[in-house]
């Protein structure tokens, strides 16, 4: 399996790092083989496999409900509670379990570079019709648009709150997306420190929405952003199911069921919270006329036990 560990001496202005610079690189493994690398990252096999059929689901899976061994649940939330419209999310449906995250404006990764060219507009782009939460991916004056929603779980988080806050965690989200050149997911579990690279950053699934998905695990640690990229084979395109574990000395991440890589080296010991950051511009913007949508089924979240 290639494992490429990147380091970046310059600081970072906002929530995520962007390694789609090397995504040409990561396009030519298709079948990696189960191995370990000396710095303690394990990878699995990159196969996909289809999750058990539910024929009244949309997604083709239900929610799952439930505590797990070693984990309790605390948050589960499907979209089939009725239908918001565009600039309505959360609403009063679904207003205690979700927050529509950044305000309109406020500029995504790429647009603290360029100005605001590219930013999150929740009231543009997040809906809720035919049981899912959809996001409108579009531009508008020369603006690629996105969104950044977070579920909402009780904590007890201080300076600030913030609405999801745990320490160790397991998360499970169900999507899809269309093929959209220029935008990407990177949905994420980030510090509430702000301390960023020391605290560590976890991305699954991340990748542009033309391409393959990818996991990203950044170290914590240290004053420099280091970090292990996990490829898959899998397009945007279909339905699927990805799950991120983070217990104490051990994150791993899973698509589909199957385990596309572990590490124990440099994983994070700081409360984190989740957040659903859809973007552009990383590393080419969208053409104006490119349009589509993101899809999630469900969200599910457990805690430690």
């Amino acid at each position: 399996m290639m494992l490429l560990s990147l380091r970046f001496v310059q600081g970072r202005i906002c929530a995520t790092k962007r390694v789609l610079m090397i995504l040409g690189c990561l396009m030519v493994v298709v079948l990696p083989i189960a191995g370990c690398d000396l710095n303690g990252t394990v990878f699995g096999s990159q196969g996909v496999s289809s999750s058990s059929a539910d024929d009244d689901s949309v997604s083709g899976q239900r929610l799952p409900v439930g505590d797990l061994p070693g984990w309790r649940q605390v948050f589960a939330s499907d979209f089939t509670q009725g239908d918001v419209p565009v600039g309505g999310f959360p609403g009063a449906v679904y207003g205690a379990e979700w927050s529509a995250g950044y305000g309109d404006g406020t500029p995504d990764t790429a647009g603290q570079l360029s100005g605001g060219k590219s930013g999150y507009y929740p009231s543009k782009v997040l809906s809720v019709k035919n049981g899912v939460l959809d996001w409108y991916l579009h531009s508008e004056s020369g603006i690629s648009m996105g969104a950044a929603p977070t579920p909402v779980i009780a904590n007890s988080s201080q300076n600030p709150h913030r609405p999801n806050s745990q320490l160790y965690g397991r998360y499970s989200v169900r999507f899809k997306a269309d093929s959209l050149p220029g935008f990407k997911t990177a949905w994420l579990m980030w510090p509430d420190s702000g301390l960023w690279p020391m605290d560590g950053e976890l991305d699954f699934p991340e990748g542009d929405l033309a391409g393959l998905i990818f996991g990203a695990f950044h170290r914590s640690g240290s004053s420099q952003d280091v970090y292990d990229v996990v490829p898959s084979i899998a397009l945007f395109t279909s339905w699927h199911t990805a799950t991120t574990e983070w217990t104490p000395g051990r994150v791993a991440f899973f698509l589909d069921g199957k385990e596309l890589g572990t590490t124990t080296v440099g994983t994070p010991i700081k409360p984190m919270h989740y957040i659903l950051q859809t973007e552009s511009c990383l590393p080419g913007c969208p053409a104006p006329t490119t349009a589509g949508h993101v899809q999630v089924a469900w969200v599910a979240v457990w805690s430690r036990i």
